[in-house]
């Protein structure tokens, strides 16, 4: 480096003495050492003069004198390149000689010396040719193409480069055949020395994915197959089926070599369910095929084994009762009972009014109505799932006093919470709420209705015993008992797809005396049942409802849910929604078509992390006109951007500018967006920036922001979230406690057990139901005071399709409990990393059953068992390892 001189504020100001002059240093050359400035070491100038005398016998008229010159040029430079660090001698000493060597080239007549000569050139062209020439690459098309990889790992990525320039540049016009080989030697090279990554961007680039099927070998698919999974996210905008091809072949690599739990989760994503029968049909493995079967229960796939999934009878008897979720509540339970959590708790347990003084005592006292309505809620949340509490489930007498103390809303809430307290287990639920079906008070009824489709929620009967109680009471002449039958259907039968709920709903669609209420309940539950369908049928008769409504009926806030009933129907389903779309912009005026149009695409690509959708959404969101559809277009930004984790930073920045700068529509959306993308996530500056926007001059943007926070801690027991509610809890009243309450229970679902989060199996697959549930709500409250705040608060209910237990519970494959060691820790993306690095960090040993939180992962402690999944969530069998010993 070049001398810097010193600052005098660096040295003392004292005399210094003068340096004494040093030798000077003997001729850079005379013997071994060091180069200094463009002097060469002894061998560096023998190496020199070698190469250039190779140079000029190659120019020889002596054909033996050519042959040895090219021949001692490929040894130098073959030997200098097969460990390349950086630039060797032989090109730098050579680089001025590569226009003597190319016009060399053009005069030779010997085919043989000239591929030879070609050759050296290639590499050459490495640090010679010009920018853009793709000089490397033409001349090893003239080359011998003979071991092309021994030239080094750096001139074997150049030429990577430059084929995939070549094909962008050119497009499909460019005869990729002639280059086929020469590609697959790259990528044979590469996926040997770790470099998968490289070898699957030349083959997409090339589009000849379809060779990596005879490439990988069972130490790199693996990673191969992360890597496809991985990127298809990025192939989804401009081309779903290039998205459905890569993965496709992810399929059929892992079942290459029989990894048929990962192969699975690949055919979930694509939402093919004829694959996930072949899957079964693969394997003889009986404890495997249980596993499946936990998964696709997980996934919510609503299904019916068959023979060709398993031909014995009692087998597949056995893999059905996985599947329809008839033991969730069971195995919960245990859980529970290990955790230590059985202990019913009270609303008050959670309030903890003792904690924020006597003025929290005071606010909460208002309006007590409203409040026992949000207790009954509460309650439910918290112990949900249990079958026992302290206020319906304690004492028969004071829940029958608990009853009639309530309004006629609170009726309907509290009988219907005992279905959320009963939530998975069939027996006991219905025994229960079977004696309020006899009931005078309708009300009464309408809550034992939707607290059997709560019940009902998740598990599957072949008797149907939910469809048998309720679908009498949707003709019922009371409307509230009408809701509650409708809408405890929609739940119980959530992705079902049944025909006979679809026979029901349609007769009240296409009635025309039938009130406005009936109509968007009954669409929406046609949506729950079949979301993800692309059901042509109810779409057309959803918008036949919506033709014939007059333009009072229009301005009704509860009709903005039909557009989400025609959303559940494509959830996720993309360009599949354009005619649907054609046949709504005839129908409506411009309010009312773009506030569709908004939801349905919203919808449509809810899960794809399309950003060009986003941008068009944001686009909309700019417009200085303003309107109602705005809401709905800031709620799509987090419907779609939530696919992955860079989207989901970007469309927080998105939203924090929107919230600023945006009108009172956008403003009223924005904290619901940020419930929507960090749900069960309390990650700690969205939380702060909620804790802001719940002190907010707006009351909508405070009830909405409080109601985010619950969203945000769902299930977590977040000790902050928790503090937040409490001192706001101190400070309002009336409505906006009401609010808070319910973020209350939402922080404490399940005593901490449950999760509202759509994604699971390490964030790979979108669970549609539970999506569909949470779309549901969050479009309720982008208008809470008519809907969740007025006459419709048991669509807090709707929650229940997404609540799934967030724990890790370890089987034998007798299905017994297995408790064995597990790490658990923040999850590390792996991905394109060589080797098998560790995918956890800041980890933790515990026994199981244990409890995931969002961002962890799990990993096996000990080699004495072998898990028949490779993700571990939820329940996993485990198989002894064969090949470990005990010492």
């Amino acid at each position: 480096l070049p001398h810097r001189a010193r600052t005098p504020a660096a040295v003392p100001e004292r005399p210094q003495p003068p340096l004494p002059r040093l030798p000077r240093p003997a001729a850079a050359g005379r013997g071994k050492g060091k180069m200094k400035g463009d002097d060469l070491s002894e061998e560096d100038r023998e190496l020199k003069a070698r190469l250039e005398d190779c140079v000029e016998r190659a120019q020889s008229r002596d054909p033996r004198k050519r042959v040895e010159a090219i021949d001692t040029l490929r040894k130098e430079i073959r030997a200098a390149t097969s460990s390349m660090t950086s630039v060797p001698k032989p090109l730098k000493f050579l680089r001025a000689h590569y226009g003597t060597l190319k016009a060399c080239f053009q005069r030779m007549r010997d085919p043989a010396q000239k591929k030879h000569m070609a050759d050296i050139l290639s590499v050459l062209a490495l640090t010679a040719s010009a920018e853009g020439e793709r000089e490397s690459l033409k001349y090893c098309m003239m080359g011998s193409l003979v071991d092309i990889c021994s030239w080094g790992h750096v001139y074997v990525r150049n030429l990577a480069f430059e084929i995939g320039k070549e094909w962008k540049d050119n497009g499909s016009s460019t005869p990729i055949e002639s280059k086929i080989e020469l590609v697959l030697e790259i990528v044979k090279f590469h996926m040997k020395h770790n470099a998968e990554t490289e070898a699957l961007d030349l083959l997409m680039e090339e589009e000849y994915l379809a060779r990596l099927f005879c490439l990988v070998d069972s130490t790199n698919y693996k990673r191969a197959c992360l890597y496809l999974t991985t990127s298809s996210k990025y192939l989804l905008t401009p081309d779903r089926e290039a998205y459905e091809a890569t993965l496709y072949i992810a399929f059929g690599m892992y079942g290459k070599f029989r990894d048929l739990a990962s192969a699975l989760r690949i055919v979930l994503l694509v939402n093919d369910d004829k694959s996930v029968k072949i899957v079964f049909a693969e394997t003889e493995d009986f404890s495997l095929k249980q596993q499946l079967a936990f998964m696709i229960a997980r996934y919510g796939l609503s299904m019916e084994v068959d023979d060709e999934m398993v031909a014995d009878e009692n087998e597949k008897n056995a893999l059905q009762e996985i599947v329809n979720n008839t033991k969730l509540s069971e195995q919960y339970h245990m859980v529970a009972w290990d955790i230590g959590v059985m202990e019913p708790k009270s609303p008050e347990d959670i309030y903890k009014v003792h904690l924020i003084g006597s003025q929290g005592a005071k606010s909460s006292s208002l309006d007590s109505a409203r409040q026992n309505l949000a207790a009954t809620f509460v309650n439910a949340f918290v112990n949900a799932g249990y079958c026992q509490d302290k206020l319906m489930t304690a004492i028969s007498d004071s829940s029958e006093n608990l009853l009639f103390e309530k309004n006629e809303l609170g009726k309907a809430s509290a009988v219907a919470s005992l279905g959320m307290i009963h939530l998975w287990d069939h027996d006991s639920g219905f025994a229960i709420l079977d004696k309020y079906l006899q009931s005078d008070d309708t009300h009464v009824v309408a809550g034992a209705l939707l607290g059997i489709g709560i019940v009902s929620c998740g598990v599957k009967n072949d008797y149907d015993p939910a469809l048998a109680l309720i679908s009498g009471y949707s003709t019922s002449a009371a409307s509230i008992t009408r809701i509650g039958a409708i809408l405890g259907l929609g739940i119980a039968y959530a992705g079902s797809r049944k025909d006979k709920l679809k026979s029901l709903f349609l007769i009240t669609l296409s009635d025309s005396q039938a009130p406005l209420v009936d109509l968007v309940f009954s669409a929406i539950s046609l949506g729950l049942v079949f979301v993800g369908s692309c059901n042509e049928e109810i779409a057309q008769s959803i918008i036949s409802v919506l033709k014939n409504l007059i333009k009072a009926e229009l301005a009704e806030p509860i009709i903005r849910l039909l557009p989400v009933s025609i959303g559940l129907l494509y959830l996720g389903k993309q360009e599949t929604f354009d005619e649907i779309m054609k046949e709504v912009s005839k129908t409506f005026d411009k309010i009312m078509k773009d506030y569709w149009d908004v939801t349905l695409m919203s919808l449509a690509y809810a899960g794809t992390g399309n950003v060009l959708k986003v941008q068009e959404l944001l686009s909309i969101c700019s417009k200085k006109e303003g309107g109602s559809h705005q809401g709905p277009a800031v709620l799509g930004i987090a419907l779609i951007a939530m696919a992955e984790e860079l989207g989901v930073e970007m469309a927080v920045r998105s939203l924090e500018q929107l919230f600023k700068y945006g009108d009172y529509n956008i403003r009223r959306a924005v904290p619901l967006a940020l419930g929507m993308l960090y749900i069960s996530n309390p990650k700690v500056d969205v939380v702060d920036t909620l804790s802001r926007l719940s002190n907010d001059a707006d009351g909508q943007v405070m009830m909405a922001a409080t109601i985010s926070l619950g969203l945000i801690g769902a299930g977590t027991n977040n000790a902050r979230i928790a503090e937040l509610l409490r001192k706001l809890s101190s400070q309002e009243h009336g409505v906006y406690l009401f609010c808070v309450r319910i973020a209350q229970g939402l922080v404490h679902l399940g005593k901490g057990l449950l999760t509202l989060a759509p994604y699971h199996s390490d964030r790979l697959l979108l669970s549609p139901v539970a999506l569909a549930g949470l779309v549901t709500v969050l479009h309720a409250c982008l208008n809470m005071q008519p809907t969740i705040l007025g006459e419709y608060p048991y669509m807090l209910y709707i929650l229940a399709l997404a609540m799934q237990p967030r724990m890790l519970l370890t089987l034998d494959e007798d299905l017994k409990p297995l408790p064995v060691p597990v790490h658990v820790g923040q999850a590390v993306d792996v991905v394109s990393q060589a080797g098998s690095p560790r995918t956890i960090t800041g980890f933790q040993t515990h026994n199981t059953p244990v409890l995931l939180a969002a961002g962890e992962r799990a990993e096996l402690a000990t080699e004495k068992y072998i898990p028949l999944t490779p993700i571990l969530e939820g329940f996993v069998i485990l198989r002894k390892n064969p090949e470990h010993h005990e010492d």
